[in-house]
Protein backbone atom coordinates (compact mmCIF):
# COMPACT_ATOMS: atom_id res chain seq x y z
CA UNK A 1 0.00 0.00 0.00
CA UNK A 2 1.20 3.45 -0.81
CA UNK A 3 2.09 6.31 1.68
CA UNK A 4 -0.20 8.57 0.27
CA UNK A 5 -3.59 5.50 0.64
CA UNK A 6 -2.23 4.83 4.13
CA UNK A 7 -2.46 8.90 5.20
CA UNK A 8 -5.93 8.83 3.17
CA UNK A 9 -7.25 6.14 4.97
CA UNK A 10 -6.78 7.82 8.16
CA UNK A 11 -7.72 10.98 7.50
CA UNK A 12 -10.87 9.34 6.06
CA UNK A 13 -11.27 7.05 9.01
CA UNK A 14 -10.87 10.07 11.68
CA UNK A 15 -13.17 12.80 9.56
CA UNK A 16 -15.96 9.63 9.70
CA UNK A 17 -15.10 9.13 13.33
CA UNK A 18 -16.17 13.21 13.98
CA UNK A 19 -18.31 13.57 11.52
CA UNK A 20 -20.72 10.45 11.64
CA UNK A 21 -19.60 8.14 14.63
CA UNK A 22 -19.53 10.66 17.78
CA UNK A 23 -22.44 12.22 16.82
CA UNK A 24 -24.48 9.32 16.09
CA UNK A 25 -23.03 8.01 19.85
CA UNK A 26 -24.39 12.16 20.92
CA UNK A 27 -27.61 11.89 19.49
CA UNK A 28 -27.95 8.07 21.05
CA UNK A 29 -27.46 9.34 24.89
CA UNK A 30 -28.89 12.55 24.18
CA UNK A 31 -32.57 10.90 23.38
CA UNK A 32 -32.06 7.89 26.18
CA UNK A 33 -31.21 10.92 28.30
CA UNK A 34 -34.26 12.61 27.24
CA UNK A 35 -36.31 9.68 27.78
CA UNK A 36 -35.06 8.69 31.24
CA UNK A 37 -35.85 12.08 32.47
CA UNK A 38 -39.55 12.11 31.04
CA UNK A 39 -39.91 8.41 32.93
CA UNK A 40 -38.70 9.67 35.98
CA UNK A 41 -40.42 13.17 36.33
CA UNK A 42 -43.55 11.93 35.13
CA UNK A 43 -44.05 8.00 36.09
CA UNK A 44 -42.16 8.05 39.11
CA UNK A 45 -42.96 12.12 40.16
CA UNK A 46 -39.36 12.14 40.77
CA UNK A 47 -37.13 14.70 38.02
CA UNK A 48 -33.63 14.24 38.01
CA UNK A 49 -31.29 17.14 37.84
CA UNK A 50 -28.55 15.57 35.93
CA UNK A 51 -30.06 15.04 32.38
CA UNK A 52 -31.00 17.98 31.46
CA UNK A 53 -27.47 18.69 31.56
CA UNK A 54 -26.56 15.99 29.41
CA UNK A 55 -28.80 16.32 27.10
CA UNK A 56 -27.94 20.21 26.24
CA UNK A 57 -24.15 18.91 25.95
CA UNK A 58 -24.76 15.79 24.11
CA UNK A 59 -27.08 18.09 21.28
CA UNK A 60 -24.20 21.21 21.30
CA UNK A 61 -21.71 17.99 20.09
CA UNK A 62 -24.55 16.56 18.17
CA UNK A 63 -25.33 19.25 16.15
CA UNK A 64 -21.71 21.04 15.35
CA UNK A 65 -20.29 17.78 14.26
CA UNK A 66 -23.21 16.64 12.45
CA UNK A 67 -22.87 20.09 10.82
CA UNK A 68 -19.73 19.00 9.38
CA UNK A 69 -21.41 15.60 8.04
CA UNK A 70 -23.75 18.22 6.17
CA UNK A 71 -20.71 20.15 4.83
CA UNK A 72 -19.35 16.76 3.31
CA UNK A 73 -22.79 15.61 1.98
CA UNK A 74 -23.31 18.97 0.58
CA UNK A 75 -26.82 19.00 2.23
CA UNK A 76 -27.29 22.19 3.91
CA UNK A 77 -29.92 24.53 2.92
CA UNK A 78 -29.99 26.56 0.36
CA UNK A 79 -31.84 29.00 -1.68
CA UNK A 80 -30.92 28.26 -5.23
CA UNK A 81 -33.51 29.95 -7.30
CA UNK A 82 -30.56 32.84 -8.92
CA UNK A 83 -27.56 30.45 -8.82
CA UNK A 84 -29.42 27.59 -10.74
CA UNK A 85 -30.06 30.08 -13.12
CA UNK A 86 -26.52 30.85 -13.44
CA UNK A 87 -23.64 29.23 -16.22
CA UNK A 88 -21.58 27.33 -14.93
CA UNK A 89 -18.31 29.68 -14.60
CA UNK A 90 -20.17 32.25 -12.38
CA UNK A 91 -21.53 29.41 -10.12
CA UNK A 92 -17.90 28.39 -9.33
CA UNK A 93 -17.08 32.07 -9.11
CA UNK A 94 -20.05 32.99 -6.77
CA UNK A 95 -18.67 29.33 -4.68
CA UNK A 96 -15.28 30.70 -4.51
CA UNK A 97 -16.51 34.20 -3.22
CA UNK A 98 -18.79 32.35 -0.48
CA UNK A 99 -16.50 29.88 0.40
CA UNK A 100 -13.68 32.80 0.63
CA UNK A 101 -15.80 34.77 3.11
CA UNK A 102 -16.34 31.30 5.22
CA UNK A 103 -12.59 30.64 5.05
CA UNK A 104 -11.72 34.25 6.33
CA UNK A 105 -14.17 34.02 8.79
CA UNK A 106 -13.57 31.21 10.03
CA UNK A 107 -9.90 31.22 10.27
CA UNK A 108 -10.00 34.31 12.02
CA UNK A 109 -12.41 32.34 14.38
CA UNK A 110 -10.28 29.68 15.10
CA UNK A 111 -7.25 31.42 17.36
CA UNK A 112 -10.22 33.30 19.56
CA UNK A 113 -12.10 30.26 20.13
CA UNK A 114 -9.26 28.00 21.16
CA UNK A 115 -7.90 30.68 23.53
CA UNK A 116 -11.30 30.90 24.96
CA UNK A 117 -12.19 27.17 25.05
CA UNK A 118 -9.12 26.36 26.98
CA UNK A 119 -9.72 29.70 28.92
CA UNK A 120 -13.14 28.02 29.93
CA UNK A 121 -11.43 24.83 31.53
CA UNK A 122 -11.38 25.94 34.95
CA UNK A 123 -15.44 26.53 35.05
CA UNK A 124 -17.50 23.50 35.13
CA UNK A 125 -20.83 22.57 34.54
CA UNK A 126 -23.35 22.76 37.57
CA UNK A 127 -24.60 19.33 38.13
CA UNK A 128 -22.47 16.70 36.39
CA UNK A 129 -19.03 18.85 36.92
CA UNK A 130 -17.52 18.26 33.24
CA UNK A 131 -15.31 21.35 32.26
CA UNK A 132 -16.40 23.25 29.77
CA UNK A 133 -13.28 23.23 27.81
CA UNK A 134 -14.68 19.54 27.04
CA UNK A 135 -18.42 20.97 26.39
CA UNK A 136 -17.39 23.43 23.86
CA UNK A 137 -13.93 21.87 22.63
CA UNK A 138 -16.82 20.46 19.50
CA UNK A 139 -16.69 23.52 18.21
CA UNK A 140 -12.81 23.80 17.25
CA UNK A 141 -12.98 20.71 15.50
CA UNK A 142 -16.01 22.00 13.92
CA UNK A 143 -14.06 25.40 12.60
CA UNK A 144 -11.00 23.18 11.55
CA UNK A 145 -13.57 20.65 9.39
CA UNK A 146 -15.23 23.34 8.17
CA UNK A 147 -11.90 25.26 6.98
CA UNK A 148 -10.48 22.08 5.95
CA UNK A 149 -13.19 20.93 3.53
CA UNK A 150 -14.00 24.66 2.67
CA UNK A 151 -10.14 25.17 1.30
CA UNK A 152 -10.45 21.26 -0.62
CA UNK A 153 -13.56 22.79 -2.07
CA UNK A 154 -11.64 26.38 -3.10
CA UNK A 155 -8.88 24.14 -4.42
CA UNK A 156 -11.19 22.33 -6.75
CA UNK A 157 -13.02 25.25 -7.94
CA UNK A 158 -9.95 27.43 -8.94
CA UNK A 159 -8.81 24.18 -10.82
CA UNK A 160 -12.14 23.43 -12.57
CA UNK A 161 -11.72 27.32 -13.33
CA UNK A 162 -8.70 27.53 -14.68
CA UNK A 163 -9.87 24.52 -16.61
CA UNK A 164 -12.68 26.05 -17.90
CA UNK A 165 -10.19 29.15 -19.06
CA UNK A 166 -7.24 27.02 -21.01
Amino acid sequence: MKKTDFFKKILTWILDLFEIYIPVITFSVMFTVFLLQVCFRYLFNSPLTWPYEITLIAFIWTTLLGACYARRMNAHVSFGLVYDSLTAKKKTMIRLVGNGIILIAFGIALYPSYDYIAFMEFQKTTVVRIPFNLVYSPFLVFLVIILGRTAYEIYTDLKQLVRVDS
